[in-house]
C-alpha cells in the first residue's frame, strides 16, 4: 500500500498550519466564504468541463494512488522466459494452453496472436495501438486533476478581487483608511486557499496517476517485445537479458542473483575458525 500521498498532504498541511502560520494567527486564515468560491467554483469549472461518465471514474484514482506498485515485471519476464522455452520445444501452438492460465488480458490476446500464426508486424502494430489508446485515456483521466490545479488559483484571484471590489464599495472616507487592513487580508486569503490546492492536493495526484501509467506502459511495453520475441524464435536466454534492460541497473542484479539461486552462501563464524 503506498501511503505517500496522504504522507505528504499530511506533512504540507503541518508545515503549513503549526510552522508558517502558527496556532495564535489560525483563526486569520479561516474564512467559509473564500471556501466556497475557491473549492467551490474549482469543482464547479471541473464539472463543466467533462462528460459525466469521466467524472465517475474519480472514485476509482483513490484505489490506484494507494495500491502501490501493481507491476511484477520480474514475475513477467520469468513467465516469458518460460513461454519462449515451451515454444522452443513444442512450438508455438504449445502455448494456447499457457494462455488460458493468464490473468491479464492484454498479454492473453498477444499469445494468442501468435498462437494463430498472425504476422509479426501485425502483431505490434495492433498491440501499439491498443497501448496508445489506453494511454490516451488515461492522459484525459488525470488531466481532470491538471485542469483542476489550474482553476483552483484562478478562482483564488477571483475571491481576491470579489473581496476587494467589496471592501472598496463600503470603505467610508470619513473614517478614513483603519479597515483596510482587515478588508485586505480576508480578500486575500482566496489566494492563498487556491495555491494550497493547486500546489498540494490537485497536482500532486495527477504527478502520481502519470507515474502509475509510466509503470502501466513500461510493463506491457515488455509483454510486447517479449511475445514478439517468443514468436521469432530467440533463444529464452537471450530473451530474458534483452527484457532485463528495461529495469534499472539495481533490479536487474537482483534478478540475476536471484535467478543464480542468491549466490554462493558465505560460510559462518564457526566454519571459519574450523578452517583455520
Amino acid at each position: 500500500m503506498d501511503l505517500t500521498s496522504i504522507i505528504g498532504l499530511v506533512v504540507g498541511m503541518v508545515l503549513i498550519v503549526f510552522v508558517g502560520i502558527g496556532p495564535k494567527d489560525l483563526n486569520a486564515f479561516w474564512d467559509p466564504q473564500s471556501v466556497a468560491i475557491v473549492l467551490g467554483g474549482t469543482l464547479a469549472a471541473v464539472i463543466a468541463s467533462y462528460p459525466f461518465g469521466m467524472l465517475k471514474e474519480t472514485v476509482k484514482h483513490t484505489k490506484i494512488l494507494f495500491q502501490g506498485k501493481r507491476y511484477n515485471v520480474q514475475a513477467l519476464i520469468e513467465t516469458l522466459e518460460e513461454m519462449a522455452q515451451i515454444a522452443r520445444k513444442n512450438g508455438l501452438l504449445a502455448l494456447e494452453e499457457k494462455a488460458n492460465e493468464v490473468d491479464e488480458p492484454f498479454f492473453k490476446q498477444g499469445i494468442m496472436l501468435i498462437v494463430d500464426a498472425t504476422e509479426p508486424e501485425e502483431v505490434r502494430s495492433m498491440m501499439e495501438n491498443e497501448l496508445d489508446i489506453m494511454s490516451q485515456r488515461h492522459e484525459e483521466s488525470l488531466g481532470i486533476y491538471e485542469k483542476a490545479a489550474g482553476y483552483a488559483p484562478a478562482f483564488g484571484m477571483i475571491g481576491t478581487l470579489v473581496g476587494l471590489v467589496i471592501m472598496l464599495n463600503n470603505m467610508d472616507p470619513e473614517q478614513g483608511s483603519s479597515d483596510i487592513g482587515p478588508a485586505m487580508a480576508t480578500a486575500l486569503i482566496t489566494t492563498f486557499y487556491g495555491c494550497v490546492l493547486a500546489h498540494l492536493l490537485f497536482s500532486p495526484i495527477a504527478k502520481k496517476l502519470r507515474i502509475r501509467n509510466d509503470e502501466e506502459l513500461l510493463y506491457k511495453q515488455i509483454m510486447i517485445e517479449g511475445i514478439l520475441a517468443i514468436q521469432a524464435g530467440d533463444n529464452p536466454k537471450f530473451l530474458k537479458e534483452k527484457l532485463l534492460t528495461y529495469m534499472s541497473q539495481k533490479e536487474r542484479s537482483k534478478m540475476q542473483e536471484g535467478g543464480e539461486g542468491g549466490g554462493e552462501q558465505k560460510p559462518d563464524k564457526k566454519e571459519k575458525k574450523k578452517k583455520k
